[in-house]
């Protein structure tokens, strides 16, 4: 069976805060089947760090589920990024999977701010937490020396996956040129940093996204059931996948805005020669290893913070209604929610004028608050031409329409799903389908231009 023959993919898509095994139909685009759990961190150990080994046995139980029906011909791979698999001679793990939302000891992010490279040369910003995977081995080599010490290979979080299905250690360049510090996007090779921290030899062979690493192990397709071989394609960042479907067909320039636990905005056709590390501006690195200026914020965790605050749902007609009393009275909420990340850095959430608030007004004004962060995303990376939104933001009208008039651009709403199984399901070489695409126009919103002028001054 050639690669454009592949009926049903399944692909495996961790995400920050779900894990889910999705079967894509190659002829229309439809996941046909989906199977999911929460992505939950460990507390205990050495360090917060993800369950893999709960991780792995769902993706069995549900591969060998799906296996009998509807059954797949194929399996791809997409992951969040900011995470690495350091793995012994035996393919087993060294240390956990660290959490990349552990805070380290002071002494040792100082060491790191020493060591790291400029942002000229990776195009990283410096990250809280562990969001620079370069500081999550920084910290585990300086913390755990004995146990890194045992480390024979390492992976990129998605290709750790891929490697526990075929046996096949391989890293892939969407994972190493997501924020890591560890790739020179402009040269394409790896960073100064590698060498700094002694990790060459132990960097697991770079391969394509597109490449079929192997059929899956023996023992584990007897497991699953598979009378025939299943080829497991190498894998790719999550937020790239979505964007990848977008590069096959669509002509630049053009914006992605990627939404689920992180907003990630890519102004495809873009350069690098403007970004402001200190705001989350960066360049990801995309399928075909080419630089995307890019930006973010962790507007899905901070709208889940802002819903549970408000409330449950309203209707999205009274949200639209409330969004002329909501700017008529100047109510504003200003950033951040989620501290850490987004192009307003060391700013504190707090809320203006809504003490006597409705829950409508309070709605409109957090889709107001997120479309402002998007807005201000894509002006920092000069993003030119329409808007796709990705994921559950697609499903906003509030926030979609707000975003269309604070541009002035089309927006194109993409619902349904994150976009990442979809993407990471073209590796394998099928062709993508086009799906249900919502068109939102730029109108013009009363006020709106001079709410968005306080709204920044507000935070000065």
């Amino acid at each position: 069976m050639n690669a454009t023959s592949y009926r049903r993919i399944a692909v495996l898509d961790i995400g920050k805060t779900n894990a889910k095994v999705v079967v894509l139909d190659s002829l229309t685009g439809a996941e046909i089947a989906v199977l999911k759990r929460p992505n939950i961190a460990i507390k205990t150990g050495l360090y917060p760090h993800y369950d893999v080994k709960a991780l792995w046995s769902f993706a069995l139980d549900a591969l060998k589920s799906l296996a009998r029906e509807p059954g797949f011909d194929a399996i791809s791979i997409t992951t969040h990024g900011a995470s690495a698999a350091l793995l012994v001679r035996d393919g087993t793990l060294a240390m956990p999977v660290i959490d990349y939302e552990h805070e380290y000891p002071q002494e040792i992010r100082d060491a790191y701010t020493r060591l790291r490279p400029s942002f000229d040369e990776t195009f990283s910003p410096h990250l809280a937490m562990g969001l620079n995977v370069g500081a999550q081995l920084h910290y585990q080599k300086t913390a755990f020396p004995d146990e890194f010490a045992k480390v024979a290979t390492i992976l990129t979080y998605a290709q750790y996956w891929t490697a526990r299905l075929t046996g096949v250690a391989a890293n892939e360049l969407t994972s190493l040129g997501c924020h890591t510090d560890l790739w020179n996007p402009r040269e394409g090779h790896y960073s100064s940093l590698v060498d700094r921290l002694g990790i060459r030899d132990l960097m697991a062979p770079i391969r394509s996204a597109f490449d079929a690493l192997g059929p899956i192990l023996p023992d584990i397709a007897t497991e699953l059931g598979l009378t025939s071989p299943v080829p497991v394609y190498c894998g790719i960042h999550d937020s790239n996948a979505s964007l990848l479907p977008h590069l096959v067909h669509r002509a630049a320039p053009f914006a992605v805005v990627s939404t689920g636990t992180w907003v990630i905005n890519f102004g495809v056709g873009g350069n690098l020669d403007h970004l402001d590390p200190k705001r989350d501006a960066l360049a990801n690195v995309d399928a075909y290893g080419r630089a995307v200026p890019s930006s973010r914020f962790m507007g899905g965790r901070e709208f889940e913070i802002l819903s549970a605050e408000i409330g449950p749902p309203v209707d999205e007609k009274a949200a639209q209604a409330a969004i002329g009393p909501v700017i008529d009275k100047g109510m504003m909420l200003l950033p951040n929610i989620a501290p850490g990340s987004g192009p307003f850095p060391g700013k504190t959430s707090r809320w203006i004028g809504a003490e006597e608030a409705s829950r409508d007004e309070r709605s409109a004004a957090a889709c107001l608050y997120l479309a402002l962060m998007t807005d201000a995303c894509l002006g920092l990376i000069g993003a030119k031409g329409p808007i796709i939104v990705e994921g559950p933001f697609a499903l906003n009208e509030t926030y979609l329409k707000l975003l269309a008039a604070l541009t002035g651009r089309e927006v194109m709403a993409l619902p349904g799903s994150t976009g990442t199984s979809q993407g990471a399901a073209l590796l394998t070489g099928i062709r993508p389908v086009s799906g249900a695409e919502t068109h939102v126009p730029p109108t013009a919103i009363p006020g709106l231009t001079a709410y968005r002028t306080r709204w920044h001054a507000a935070m000065e």
